[in-house]
């Protein structure tokens, strides 16, 4: 009890002395050239060293700083004259009218920096300035005088203004940061390793030393507008860093505001960081607390959740229904990049596509060629046909047959295959992609992205055959639909399931065929022949015209039937009773036009 008496009239004599600066004893002074930092200090007096402003603490200054700071009046005035000036001009008068420290020397530096950002300055001229230069000696000089913040904001200053990074004052200034790091606070080292990140990127050595440091002391890591910070500029620098700061957010997913959420989103994306469990808390806090969100949001966060391939219905409905009222005010980039994302997500929001379907009707004129494609792309790969087809793919020929010839083969490929899925192409399409000197560019060319052009002119080829009736030609030729033939495949577990849950009726393993190759460019899982009385048949006796190439020559006898078997493995699809994916639309077509009976399996 006595003991604990005598500390508080401890401290209540020494926050009288810190109350008039003037009163520190010598012996209450930090000795010059160390540091000592507020949280050091026992919390019942930290308030009464609060002299300077509130933010003093949390920029990293020390006792000594704030002391110093508040007892010379003249520092003060000289501070509050470099805060307030509104041009080089008077920074530099300045510098010329009072024997400025190598604190303020930096101050002054940081603040031209400052100005000169604010208000587009030529930064050359500012450099070359004779009085620049002498504030540049005078913080050099004494560079080991000068505060941690200012020292930290000296260098953002410095980079920003373009200062020779070879330079002796340049490379001093670095070299001393670099031995101060472990004094800095953690705002302090997130804010340099955030400006680093930006300016230098991976490869400057102070930021490695700074990632370093961040990742010792992650426990103080605190903060939603630090943890975002962190993620989305200086966590792809660091994969250790980056599972500290998703364990952060994910203890702060509840704090976090529409815009902080978006933002954590897109450098999850950017990265392909699929952390699920943080994923889904911002999905549900996004769902449970934010009922308005602004276009942008809106944007970015579709943007994200197809780059990661994460599905939340209700997230998507959300996003679907509160896009559809900005659809009409959207600029066409912004419409591309809305249909893009659901189309990646396989997310079918009826209303939404139907406005932009009309958007595009309305905004012909400002949509581009690649703009236009893009959103027929996205159609198809959802097999979307607006409620006035006919309007609009009139407008589509009309707008994109005179521009074939313009088009890069891969979007025209792209363009026709859309086109082909949903039933729309023309003989003119048709006849620009198939022609030999079309394909012919591509031919060889092993390369995967080669391979799937080369799968969709045989998905083209195939519609034209099947789809097409009055279109002649060309075709391609027998030993091309081989070509884009895949590697082997794993055996899926729906696959290996179909084969034992047909093994039994079968009887025998000539009465079926696996893992068909057609001559369509889709496969079948499983196949066979069932006579009237719905007994499987031997196979290999049969013709089969499906086939590249066919083992038996037999016609099917009568009442005999082909049945296919097909996996459907979309199980994130909404509404897969009435709208299939366009891909797996048109295999469905073109084997059931080849005399097949199609059984879905899922």
């Amino acid at each position: 009890m006595a003991a604990r008496l005598v500390q508080r009239c401890c401290w209540r004599h020494f926050g009288a002395f810190i109350s008039t600066p003037s009163a520190v004893p010598a012996s209450l002074l930090v000795p010059a050239g160390k540091v000592v930092m507020a949280r050091a200090l026992p919390q019942a007096p930290f308030a009464l060293f609060h002299t300077s402003s509130p933010s003093s603490w949390a920029d990293g200054f020390s006792v000594k700083e704030v002391v110093e700071d508040s007892r010379n009046p003249e520092h003060k005035v000289i501070g509050e004259l470099i805060a307030t000036a509104s041009s080089p001009e008077e920074l530099f008068q300045l510098s010329e009218l009072h024997a400025l420290n190598s604190n303020q020397a930096s101050l002054i530096i940081t603040q031209l920096s400052r100005l000169a950002a604010e208000k587009k300055l030529e930064t050359e001229s500012i450099l070359r300035d004779k009085r620049f230069q002498q504030l540049i000696g005078v913080m050099d000089s004494q560079i080991s005088h000068v505060w941690n913040n200012t020292m930290v904001n000296l260098l953002k200053s410095l980079y920003s203004l373009g200062m020779d990074s070879d330079s002796r004052e340049m490379q001093s200034v670095e070299q001393e940061v670099l031995w101060r790091l472990r004094r800095l606070t953690f705002r302090q080292l997130a804010s340099l390793a955030e400006f680093l990140a930006v300016k230098q990127g991976k490869e400057s050595k102070l930021l490695n030393e700074v990632v370093k440091k961040l990742e010792l002391r992650w426990t103080e890591l605190e903060g939603t507008r630090t943890v975002v910070t962190l993620l989305g500029k200086v966590g792809h620098i660091s994969p250790t860093l980056m599972d500290r700061l998703e364990d952060k957010a994910l203890e702060l997913a509840e704090q976090f505001s529409p815009d902080d959420i978006r933002k954590i989103m897109l450098a999850l994306a950017y990265q392909n960081r699929r952390c699920v469990p943080l994923l889904r808390a911002l999905s549900y806090h996004l769902i449970q607390k934010h009922s308005e969100l602004s276009l942008n949001t809106l944007l970015d966060l579709i943007f994200a959740y197809g780059k990661l391939n994460f599905h939340q219905p209700q997230v998507f409905q959300k996003i679907a229904t509160d896009l559809h009222p900005h659809v009409s005010t959207m600029t066409p980039v912004e419409v591309t990049r809305c249909i893009r994302s659901f189309a990646l997500l396989k997310w079918l929001s009826l209303p939404l596509f139907e406005a932009i379907a009309q958007y595009t009707l309305d905004n012909t004129k400002q949509l581009s060629v690649p703009h236009l494609c893009s959103i027929i792309l996205s159609f198809a790969r959802l097999n979307f046909q607006p409620s006035g087809s006919e309007d609009f793919f009139n407008m589509v020929h009309e707008e994109l047959q005179s521009q074939l010839d313009s088009l890069d083969p891969h979007l025209l490929t792209d363009l026709v295959w859309s086109l082909c899925v949903l039933q729309q192409a023309k003989a003119p399409y048709l006849r620009r992609v198939l022609a030999p000197d079309f394909h012919a560019q591509i031919r060889g060319d092993r390369s995967l992205k080669a391979q799937n052009l080369w799968l969709k002119l045989i998905h083209i080829n195939a519609a034209a055959k099947l789809e097409s009736p009055d279109y002649r030609g060309p075709f391609l030729l027998a030993e091309m639909l081989s070509m884009a033939e895949p590697a082997g495949e794993k055996v899926t577990l729906l696959q290996s399931s179909l084969r034992e849950a047909l093994a039994g009726v079968l009887g025998s393993r000539d009465n079926g065929r696996f893992n068909v190759r057609t001559i369509y460019g889709c496969h079948i899982d499983a196949e066979l022949v069932v006579n009237s009385e719905n007994k499987p048949l031997p196979l290999k006796d049969f013709a089969a015209p499906h086939l590249l190439h066919s083992e038996g020559t037999k016609r099917l006898p009568p009442g005999a039937r082909r049945v296919a078997f097909l996996r459907w493995e979309f199980p994130n699809f909404s509404n897969r009773g009435k709208d299939l994916l366009g891909r797996y639309a048109m295999a469905r077509r073109h084997i059931q036009a080849a005399g097949f009976l199609v059984v879905d399996v899922s």
